[in-house]
């Protein structure tokens, strides 16, 4: 079985490449594609790291003629923090340039990594695959459109499953969490917009992983089509915050806000670009936010290990056991380092 990984130096990459390397004796060869350069000391031996922008056509076609793919997970992505030009050029062209050359060489199988952010801000709960997909921002609206470049090439002969993951965390998962993770380590009280009684589902990577070798390793007919994945234990983010900070022994507690007004003021800080967090993750942040999984779990006869208290735990621990080398890397737009604060580390001060 040949394997590829597009995005494979990011974060759901590096977790991908080690559970496929030290679990799965089935893939004969692995490949890790990114525009990004990769940290080959944290990956296993045996992978193939391979540079290549998948905004140009040629160079996406001309690789996987060469390689003769069995399976590709196409996991890249341009983030939120991105331009708009960007994320629409990486995220949706370059996704129907994957498509493209999957289909023209046969290849068996691709798991695109969309995900639940195509669903908005809704106003009913759980998210059932067949409900509207109303992106918000060009990070859920390119997400939109590549999903349906997925469903026009399911209808022209090639399988495609598209995963829609809550957002996920994990060990080495920096980013947003990074800023979370950063405030807990110094004690300070955790701004929750709202009054966190709230339900919203996270997911850990390690549930991910395997769920898309889940669908790698299915036998006869194919897996066409969307499916959400979350975690299926969660409370609401009070609950889960108590928890978690029991668990850590951490000093930090939770600190309801007035919602409307904190969302304004984020809005005008992201506008103002003094504030990392975009507008997908503060609009959704005091409503309840989770997806229906049955459809994914009944279809596999698996289900998730992780609650979001526990992915909450793990991830921590990691950070808290590696802060100074995280400290060291400086900041970026990626998952794998942190984000600058910005006008949130004044605020951290008053907290």
């Amino acid at each position: 079985m040949k394997v590829l990984i597009t995005g494979g130096a990011g974060f759901l990459g590096l977790h991908l490449a080690k559970y496929f390397s030290e679990n799965v004796g089935t893939i004969h060869e692995l490949s890790l594609l990114d525009i990004a350069d990769f940290d080959k000391k944290e990956y296993p031996k045996n992978c193939r790291f391979i540079k290549v922008d998948i905004r140009n056509s040629q160079s996406v076609n001309l690789l996987i003629k060469k390689f003769k793919f069995d399976f590709v997970i196409h996991a890249a992505a341009a983030l939120p923090l991105w331009k708009a030009k960007d994320i629409f050029e990486v995220n949706v062209n370059g996704t129907k340039n994957i498509l493209e050359s999957l289909l023209k060489n046969k290849v068996k199988r691709v798991i695109y990594i969309s995900s639940t952010a195509v669903y908005g801000v809704p106003k009913k709960h759980p998210i059932y695959e067949s409900d509207s997909r109303v992106g918000v921002g060009p990070y859920g609206q390119s997400k939109i459109e590549a999903e349906n470049f997925c469903f026009d090439y399911i209808k022209k002969g090639l399988n495609v499953t598209i995963l829609r993951p809550k957002t996920f965390l994990g060990t080495h998962r920096l980013g947003v969490f990074e800023i979370l993770f950063d405030w807990i380590h110094d004690g300070k009280r955790i701004p929750l917009i709202g009054n966190g009684n709230n339900r919203y589902q996270l997911l850990d990577v390690d549930d991910l992983v395997e769920a898309v070798y889940q669908v790698l390793s299915l036998k006869g007919p194919s897996l066409n089509g969307a499916f959400n994945i979350g975690a299926e234990k969660y409370l609401t983010i009070k609950k889960d915050f108590e928890i978690f900070f029991r668990a850590i022994d951490s000093k930090s507690r939770i600190f309801p806000t007035p919602a409307f007004l904190v969302k304004k003021a984020l809005w005008l800080f992201e506008k103002l670009k003094l504030s990392p967090l975009y507008q997908w993750v503060y609009d959704t942040a005091d409503k309840d936010s989770f997806v229906s999984i049955e459809k994914l779990t009944k279809t596999l006869d698996w289900h998730p290990r992780y609650s979001n208290s526990d992915a909450l735990i793990k991830a921590y621990r990691w950070y808290y056991k590696n802060y100074r080398e995280i400290k060291s890397r400086g900041s970026g737009l990626s998952h794998t380092v942190g984000w600058k604060q910005g006008i949130l580390s004044l605020i951290k001060k008053l907290m």
